[in-house]
């Protein structure tokens, strides 16, 4: 059956700043209390998205959350009225007051892991939620995640939800940033790769520096929800040494699209065993598996984490063949620029660069990898989404005049105790919801 892949992008957030908070991420530590431009932000994501569309990708939006994030802190025992909250978080934990008000959502390549109806038992794409708890003020977003999946992919005959993992360690779960899936067409059945850091039960090589925020025990959960054959499946350990280097999810050193995996040398952990097992279950559905694997003497792990080069996107072409979108980081990089050029210039199946400006979001540690969610759907599925979230030119538009309307040009940590931001935020959410035809999703609406 035919079917497209669909990237849905993480609208980024009103609250859009550089507070350091997600420890194993070099680049969102290493900005930590410079200004951020929320509006650009937005703006750069939009641009990513309707360049995209305009070259024939199907291409949809996924929406900011409320920031700050007041029913959490009510939770944790401050009281009185909404800017009471605010002052009071302000002036004893200015640090949790970043934290609630991160607008990390933008990355919804971690908002959940998604199978195709094509590889599960039940023949629906199911969602499974990720529960990001190895980090804060990534773990308050899954309720909100899943009301807005559920908004967008509302129909039950085509989509299954599966709410996030529990909340503890040992089910730590970042949703498809760890996850890659190999086929033929994207309508064919095909080979689910889930990547994880450590393995709590058993397991006996993990990293030192840098939290592993995924566990093998979680990834064996989403298949269960999921349906999926086990014989069509592959888990594989991320090489530990790379993590530590700041390597904290898979697709910040591995990207796959249909039959094609691009990854580092160093990727995973007894590399060699990984990629035969992917290309014998492969070899089972009758499909090629093709390994595009970089050398680190050529690329070093450090000039990955720096230009994000593996997080990117691999798309298909009319052509038979692939593009990769890489961040303007990777232009920058003479090493990095070289690698591609020569990628690009041989005979292989990536055969076109496509560079996009999304500083604001790698200075936060997420490239274009980060800022979307696959999503494979058949015709029938995607007449089934919500059409309000798809983007195309009028959507653009309106989307760029609501940015302008409520977008700051400037916000540092100090500017998030301001009552009016809280305000700010919920008016143009407010309006959000009823451009793209969302319902009420967020808690403020309830």
């Amino acid at each position: 059956m035919s079917a497209y892949e669909v990237n849905f992008d993480g609208l980024v957030g009103l609250t859009h700043h550089y507070a350091g908070l997600s420890f194993g991420n070099v680049a969102s530590t290493s900005n930590k209390n410079t200004p951020a431009n929320p509006k650009l932000a937005a703006k750069q994501g939009l641009q990513k998205m309707k360049t995209l569309s305009d070259m024939g990708f199907k291409q949809g939006v996924l929406p900011p959350q409320e920031r700050p994030h007041i029913p959490v802190l009510r939770q944790l025992g401050f009281s009185g009225t909404d800017a009471q909250v605010l002052a009071a978080v302000a002036k004893r934990s200015p640090q949790l007051l970043s934290a609630v008000s991160s607008a990390s959502s933008m990355w919804t390549a971690n908002a959940a892991t998604v199978s195709p109806s094509a590889d599960t038992a039940d023949g629906r794409v199911h969602f499974t939620v990720a529960n990001l708890n190895n980090k804060f003020h990534r773990a308050i977003e899954a309720d909100t995640t899943s009301t807005t999946l559920r908004s967008i992919f509302r129909n039950g005959t085509h989509f299954a939800h599966h709410a996030a993992l529990p909340q503890q360690a040992l089910m730590g779960d970042e949703g498809a940033a760890n996850h890659n899936r190999l086929c033929g067409e994207y309508g064919d059945a095909g080979v689910e790769v889930f990547v994880y850091g450590k393995q709590a039960f058993g397991g006996q090589v993990e990293p030192q520096r840098f939290p592993a925020r995924q566990t093998r025990e979680a990834s064996e959960a989403v298949m269960r929800l999921h349906g999926l054959d086990a014989g069509k499946t592959v888990f594989v350990q991320q090489d530990p040494d790379v993590i530590d280097q700041g390597v904290f999810h898979n697709d910040v050193i591995a990207v796959s699209n249909r039959n094609v995996l691009f990854h580092h040398q160093q990727a995973f952990l007894n590399q060699a065993q990984a990629l035969d097992e992917i290309a014998q279950k492969m070899s089972g559905l009758g499909a090629e598996f093709i390994s595009v694997e970089v050398p680190a003497a050529q690329i070093s792990v450090a000039d990955a984490v720096s230009t994000y080069l593996f997080n990117s996107q691999l798309l298909s072409k009319p052509d038979g063949k692939m593009m990769i979108v890489v961040p303007e980081e990777s232009r920058q990089s003479q090493r990095v620029w070289d690698y591609l050029s020569g990628l690009v210039s041989h005979s292989g199946p990536i055969n076109e660069v496509k560079v996009f400006d999304l500083r604001e979001s790698m200075r936060n540690g997420g490239g274009p990898a980060c800022l979307r969610l696959r999503v494979v759907l058949t015709e029938a599925e995607l007449q089934a989404v919500a059409p309000g979230v798809l983007m195309n030119d009028a959507l653009f538009v309106t989307l760029n005049n609501w940015v302008d309307r409520y977008y700051r040009d400037r916000l540092t940590e100090a500017d998030l105790a301001d009552p009016q931001l809280l305000i700010e935020n919920r008016q143009a959410l407010d309006e959000l919801t009823r451009i793209m035809g969302l319902g009420s999703i967020y808690p403020f609406q309830q």
